[in-house]
């Protein structure tokens, strides 16, 4: 059977026109990128041209992520694009980690001899994917708790004197950052946390140690990172710090311009978030800060990338470390073994590891029809007024886990 991989199109299913059949998913990037008409791959520099291979063998591929409920909203084209991609790696990475049969291979999504080996399996036994038994109407208890923990701090911040969210509630109009009368925490969307740890603290070099909790589908995945930008790597002495509070973000690319690294990421969602500037350069998000008042709506602060985590490579944006995640049972997830440290990694057959793992949930999980995420940042202070001491603890557990210091 053929190797099928981005790009790959079963006989008679090519396109008319290319460019307006990828001009959906390339909104964003420079219209030099826009034009290429091929799919960006995760290799640095790859893109994949349309290419006819024998057989039906997609439209199979295709039914099979549906039926087995990795990608249940999409639609059985023959055309291997972003979708089939991402859904692809979600099976691999659920039989790698979830099955525990390492065989599989890296979850790159190509699907070779082994991933229809593994296909055929689930096929033959009617094997099929346990997150496809929850739904926000079917939540698993760690999602309940964290949608528990959103609506309190709403119902908190509506009431309490806050002069962070008060300068929200002056400049929020025409942003993606909402104040706390608009947050909008329905259980039919998507939800990230982010929990910002250390920002009082000055570092030149900045680490990764913050958490993030994401809500899809009735589950909770907990992966780390940094919400604080790290000043070795800003080119400016006022590096932005986003604001607390609730932002509308949705699918997009980071990197536009770069044909070689560009890829996947979550973008504000149209008119830009607001963020706090390190006025007095102190290498961290002080009071004084706070008391400049916000910048004007900021159109790049996004959620990408931090390579695997040993190096927080913020500017201001939000990212997630790759070598390790928590899944849908709180069980730590090791993907040190495929994740790239870097950038340069990726051209030898490493890939993006756990944030390849959230964003293909978000694509693969997401409402038909709908692009939002809805992004929570909250300090792990906030945490504790709202919940209490224990569960910022559990977090600090879970950042050691993640982080494999124990």
């Amino acid at each position: 059977m053929a190797i099928l991989k981005l790009g790959s199109v079963d006989e008679g299913k090519l396109p008319q026109d290319k460019f307006m059949f990828l001009k959906p998913y390339h909104k964003g990037m420079v219209a030099g990128l826009q034009n290429k008409k091929k799919f960006r791959d995760e290799a640095n520099g790859t893109w994949q041209d349309f290419l006819e291979v024998p057989g039906g063998n997609i439209k199979k591929l295709q039914q099979f992520l549906k039926d087995a409920g990795f990608y249940p909203n999409s639609e059985v084209t023959g055309i291997f694009g972003y979708g089939t991609l991402a859904a692809t790696r979600l099976f691999q990475e659920y039989v790698r980690q979830v099955e525990g049969n390492e065989a599989i291979g890296t979850p790159d999504g190509v699907v070779g001899p082994k991933t229809w080996e593994h296909i055929n399996r689930w096929q033959r036994d009617g094997v099929s994917c346990e997150w496809g038994n929850f739904s926000s109407n079917k939540p698993s208890e760690a999602y309940n708790f964290w949608m528990g923990i959103l609506d309190k701090a709403k119902g908190h911040y509506q009431q309490l004197l806050n002069p962070v969210l008060d300068e929200v509630r002056k400049k929020w109009k025409n942003t993606d950052t909402l104040p706390p009368e608009a947050w909008d925490f329905n259980e039919g969307k998507v939800h990230l946390i982010g929990i910002r740890r250390n920002y009082q603290n000055t570092a030149q070099n900045r680490e990764n140690d913050d958490v993030f909790i994401l809500l899809i589908k009735g589950m909770a995945f907990t992966f780390w990172g940094s919400t604080d930008p790290n000043p070795k790597l800003a080119d400016r002495k006022d590096e932005p710090y986003l604001v607390e509070g609730q932002h509308k973000y949705r699918f997009g690319w980071h990197k536009i311009s770069n044909e070689v690294q560009v890829y996947k990421a979550l973008r504000p969602f149209s008119n830009g978030v607001l963020v706090f500037r390190d006025k007095t350069n102190t290498n961290a998000l002080t009071e004084n800060n706070v008391g400049h008042g916000l910048d004007a709506p900021n159109t790049t602060i996004n959620i990408h990338w931090s390579g695997d985590g040993d190096f927080n490579f913020s500017a201001g944006c939000q990212v997630i470390a790759g070598k390790s995640y928590l899944d849908h049972t709180g069980k730590l997830v090791d993907c040190r073994g495929y994740a790239s440290e870097s950038y340069a990694g990726l051209a030898n057959g490493k890939t993006r590891g756990a944030y390849n793992v959230l964003a293909d949930l978000v694509t693969c999980y997401a409402p038909k029809a709908t692009e939002e995420v809805w992004y929570t940042l909250g300090r792990e202070d906030n945490l504790t007024e709202i919940a209490g001491a224990t569960v910022m603890g559990k977090l600090e557990q879970n950042l050691k886990q993640l982080r494999f210091t124990f």
